[in-house]
């Protein structure tokens, strides 16, 4: 009557496994928080006013803040006011990164937000409701000395949400409005070296452009990228975990086509969830230092929520898999009341990463949340996906709750059973409790370690010992659900053990005319586990 490997491993066995697990997980935290630096490193740029007379302004050349040709600059706008230079010939320049240094395709993304630096005066005040529109020009280079070629060009309109916590009168004219950051730009790839901003205040008093928004002191910007260091530990990891998950995937597959009987749905949506862990290890990731693949971003994203919409259905089925009272089993349609509100979630979600990273592909400037429709948009997008989550974690607590209760009662006939029977099935609901527990525990270290990594500094010292601490969630949560799809399909493999051989009428002293009727009973019913076919046995009758 060959089970699972976790039904016939021995309990000094399967410690020694959870144990060499235990270590692996212990090395996937000390890696991110030990070797790897912080994921994200965050740059603050000035901007340099530069003043540009030419008549087709950015379509004749690009303005340098430093260097040999850098532009004329001016210190602030009551200079322009005395050189008489129109606020459409101010063109705030950044150059990234700062000087003497190169970014590089390790880092693998940038992201920039914007602050905005603003002057109360009495007589250019911001009104209701003001949006600022910037002429924002995108260029870059390989060589300190070549010619700068232009990347993007886009209006780019933000909303100013600014309050002046000071009396609004004329002692305090000059006192500066504290302001929302802005959401500015992201690019999914760093593939050159230098990049240069061109960023224009046009103003049009008949069209209404640039209005009402107060008076600009300067703009400041915000740039974060991923540390190349963090990116080496991370595809490292990767590729070492790829194969590992491929192989036991491979090897498991190989064991269920191995018995006579059909695969059954728990084990066809164990080697889903295998399938989903390799999707997400490939690291693809290598091809972005040689390539600039601005879409990578999108794509991890969409690998992620393959995933987790996969890990979030295998536990659903897992739970009905293994109840009691619960005749139609063994067919994904049985399970559409629960599966549907993971397949809608995870649908607005990704209709929502496409409206925002989707559009990003052609204009890094753009972000759904800038417009009233697109914040909408987005927020229904959200709040569907959020009471889809709801009505899931309903349907996995009911189903939890449903099982071990009929479990627990399914107890209550194991005193009819011989002795050693009753400790074999014993051992069996232990185990598969066990390994629910086991489940909830990874679910919660997840929430757990994201919520330190989001109140802690990112890093703490012992002593003479720095441990990054959000490069140790990334690495230890990544590397313990590896670690969790490679149990699963090790223990839930078919096991090459027969208890109604000598081993089983051996040791567990059982009679053969008692193996013989239990086994006859239950064998007939296809599973891949002793509990699954002991609670299918139960549901039918």
């Amino acid at each position: 009557m060959a089970g699972a490997i976790i039904e016939n491993m021995s309990t000094k066995k399967l410690c020694i496994v959870g144990g060499i697990l235990l270590v692996f997980q212990t090395i996937a935290f000390l890696v991110g928080g030990l070797i790897a630096p912080g994921p994200t490193t965050a740059v603050s740029y000035m901007s340099v006013k530069c003043v540009d007379t030419h008549k087709n302004h950015h379509k004749t050349k690009w303005l340098m803040p430093w260097g040999p040709n850098q532009c004329d600059k001016i210190r602030d706008f009551n200079e322009a006011i005395t050189k008489e230079i129109q606020a459409n010939d101010i063109v705030f320049s950044v150059h990234i990164p700062l000087p003497f240094m190169e970014m590089s395709p390790w880092f693998q993304f940038m992201l920039f937000i914007l602050q905005l630096d603003i002057a109360f005066k009495l007589n250019n005040q911001i009104r209701e409701n003001a949006e600022v529109s910037m002429d924002v020009s995108l260029a870059y280079r390989d060589d300190m000395f070549a010619e700068w070629t232009e990347m993007a060009h886009e209006r780019v309109p933000r909303k100013l949400k600014c309050t002046f916590t000071s009396p609004k009168t004329p002692e305090h004219e000059g006192r500066y409005y504290e302001c929302d950051v802005l959401p500015f730009m992201e690019i999914g790839s760093v593939a050159h070296k230098y990049y240069l901003l061109n960023i224009r205040l046009p103003v049009n008093e008949k069209k209404k452009i640039n209005v009402g928004i107060g008076e600009i002191k300067d703009i400041r910007l915000v740039g974060i990228h991923q540390n190349g260091g963090f990116t080496k530990v991370w595809f490292a990891m990767k590729t070492f975990l790829t194969p590992s998950i491929f192989i036991i995937m491979v090897w498991y597959w190989r064991r269920i086509t191995m018995m006579s009987r059909p695969p059954v749905l728990l084990e066809k949506v164990i080697f889903a969830l295998g399938i989903s862990m390799t999707f997400i290890n490939i690291p693809v990731e290598w091809f972005s230092i040689g390539f600039d693949w601005t879409w990578m971003l999108l794509f991890g994203d969409i690998r992620q929520g393959v995933f987790y919409a996969m890990l979030l259905s295998f536990w659903i089925i897992f739970c009905g898999e293994h109840m009691m009272d619960q005749h139609e089993r063994n067919h994904i349609a049985g399970y559409w009341k629960q599966v549907g509100p993971i397949a809608v979630g995870s649908f607005c979600l990704f209709i929502f990463d496409m409206c925002e990273r989707g559009v990003q592909l052609t204009n890094p400037f753009y972000s759904i949340w800038t417009t009233d429709v697109g914040t909408e948009l987005a927020m229904a997008f959200i709040i569907v996906a959020g009471i889809c989550l709801c009505l899931y974690f309903l349907f996995l607590c009911f189903m939890v709750f449903q099982v071990f209760q009929n479990i627990s009662g399914k107890q209550s006939s194991l005193p009819a059973m011989s002795k050693v029977r009753r400790l074999h099935y014993e051992g069996l609901i232990f185990r598969f409790k066990f390994l629910m527990l086991i489940t909830l525990a990874c679910a919660a270290m997840t929430v757990i370690f994201f919520i330190v990594s989001q109140v802690t500094e990112g890093h703490w010292k012992w002593g003479g010992v720095t441990v990054q601490v959000n490069s140790a969630f990334f690495t230890g949560i990544y590397g313990m659900w590896n670690l969790y799809v490679f149990a699963l399909m090790f223990l839930y493999a078919p096991s090459h053990k027969n208890y109604g051989d000598d081993q089983s009428n051996g040791d567990l002293g059982v009679h053969s005319g008692e193996e013989l009727q239990v086994t006859t009973a239950i064998t007939h019913l296809a599973g891949p586990t002793e509990i699954y076919k002991l609670t299918r046995k139960e549901a039918q009758e």
